[in-house]
């Protein structure tokens, strides 16, 4: 896709534009995208511009509030994406602040391929793929140290994830969560954190959440 198109349909989620080179690894992701899309479920929606609203831009929404928040604090550099799937918002994010190290955990073996592939393809240091259950990882304790923030986007178990994700936190970590409106009230059930909510651009239902640790 052309930059310049990418660029517009992006405009409505960013305060500023994408750099050249971010635009080029965006191209680059929809192709492999739509070309793996063939062959495996990675997302219903084949049209690329609706791809980029949808995918990209809400990702890129939560990445810019993200960054933002910490430069006030502490530089974030660990990132832990759940049920990363076609990888979203994880590689977004990552395009975003390439100094960060990603871990995408990815039960699907298939779509863990994927999500490797995307990362040597838009040559991204630093990440991390685990082909694993979240919650197997963390009973085990493979993630040695809470990152700095868990990321995950909506989905069906959405009560099941969500203790999951927060189980992963450390005293200083945040919850990064792209919902729908009706899922708003099930998340302040986690009396352990406190919330920020932010109304998605070009969207009538769509909230990035963002909660932090309470302090004691």
């Amino acid at each position: 896709m052309d930059s310049s198109r990418i660029a517009a349909l992006l405009e409505p989620f960013l305060e500023a534009p994408l750099s050249p080179h971010q635009l080029d690894q965006i191209s680059t992701y929809i192709d492999l995208l739509l070309r793996w899309n063939a062959r495996m479920n990675l997302t219903a929606i084949r049209d690329p511009e609706q791809i980029l609203p949808r995918h990209f831009g809400e990702s890129l929404f939560l990445a810019r509030h993200l960054f933002p928040l910490a430069t006030n604090h502490r530089p974030l550099t660990t990132v832990l994406d759940i049920g990363s799937g076609a990888g979203f918002p994880a590689l977004p994010v990552k395009i975003w602040e390439p100094s960060i190290h990603l871990t995408m955990i990815e039960a699907n073996h298939k779509k863990a391929a994927f999500l490797r592939e995307v990362t040597r393809a838009l040559t991204l240091t630093n990440v991390d793929v685990i082909a694993a259950r979240a919650e197997s990882l963390q009973k085990t304790g493979s993630i040695k140290h809470p990152p700095d923030v868990v990321t995950f986007r909506a989905v069906e178990k959405f009560d099941q994830i969500l203790p999951v994700a927060a189980g992963f936190l450390g005293p200083r970590s945040m919850l990064a969560l792209l919902l729908t409106g009706s899922q708003l009230p099930n998340q302040h059930a986690d009396s352990m954190l406190t919330w920020q909510t932010l109304n998605i651009p070009k969207s009538h239902d769509r909230i990035l959440a963002i909660g932090s640790m309470k302090v004691a």
